[in-house]
């Protein structure tokens, strides 16, 4: 770690995720005189589902590691005998799901009181994907104090700083250089998380039960969680979900959301 002399080279100092980050990286050739390169990736050993899925549909036949686990899906659901709890189900959302997975990713799961990697700076944003369509700019506003309520106007708080609120973007130019802002969309682009259900206060280290009957309605109102989540429960047993995080990624423009 930070002040060791020795440097983390050998593998047995490094834990199963990193070796296997380490190898699947993709790195690019320095030597390369013209744009640099990317180096190909030794996949040989990674597992292809898609192609176990079509070999099952055909005749039935999968590699002698894969299984398909007696859950009781609507579909098949493969395991790995040397890793038991490993489940992987093929197609598990449909075009149409994954259409409103993302709308909800980006629509309903930032909004208070669920958070985000934002709030820390300015504290909680509502109906940030409407202010972007709508061109907005999020505003400092040093004349309004720390805790009030901003109603219905796009205003969010943070406790431990100056209350912001989204305004036009005409109207914060013609407020000059002094004021502080951010584009509604660099908010968007920027966005990293949110956290979904039973909220943790990273500060004091533990949950605010005070929404928990809000979070868990919720999370229960997500009828796709508890059925993914079946064919890893014991028999009569109905996962019931308290929170979660969503993970957002960014590539070239393109948005991709994961739940975690």
């Amino acid at each position: 770690m930070y002040g060791s002399d020795k440097a983390v080279t050998d593998d047995t100092d490094r834990t199963e995720f990193r070796k296997t980050e380490k190898k699947y990286k993709l790195y690019y050739d320095q030597n390369s005189k013209r744009k640099k390169q990317p180096k190909q990736v030794d996949l040989s050993e990674v597992l292809d589902f898609k192609s176990f899925l079509d070999s099952y549909h055909q005749n039935g036949e999968l590699p002698p590691e894969i299984v398909v686990v007696d859950c009781r899906f609507d579909r098949p659901v493969f395991g790995l005998e040397s890793r038991p709890g490993f489940y992987f189900i093929p197609g598990a959302l449909s075009v149409d799901e994954q259409c409103r997975w993302i709308r909800d990713s980006l629509v309903s799961f930032p909004q208070p009181p669920n958070r985000t990697n934002h709030n820390a700076i300015y504290g909680p944003i509502s109906d940030l994907f409407a202010a972007v369509k709508e061109r907005k700019v999020l505003v400092e506003d040093e004349n309004m104090p720390a805790g009030l309520d901003s109603g219905s106007n796009g205003c969010v708080g943070n406790e431990d700083t100056c209350r912001w609120s989204f305004c036009e973007e005409d109207s914060v130019l013609s407020r000059g250089r002094s004021c502080k802002s951010v584009s509604a969309s660099v908010l968007l682009r920027k966005l990293r998380w949110s956290t979904l259900g039973l909220q943790f206060d990273w500060s004091k280290r533990n949950y605010n039960v005070s929404l928990f009957h809000i979070t868990r309605s919720l999370m229960n109102s997500v009828s796709w969680q508890k059925k993914l989540a079946a064919p890893a429960m014991p028999m009569g047993e109905e996962f019931q979900p308290e929170a979660a995080i969503v993970n957002y990624f960014c590539i070239r423009n393109r948005w991709k959301a994961c739940d975690t």
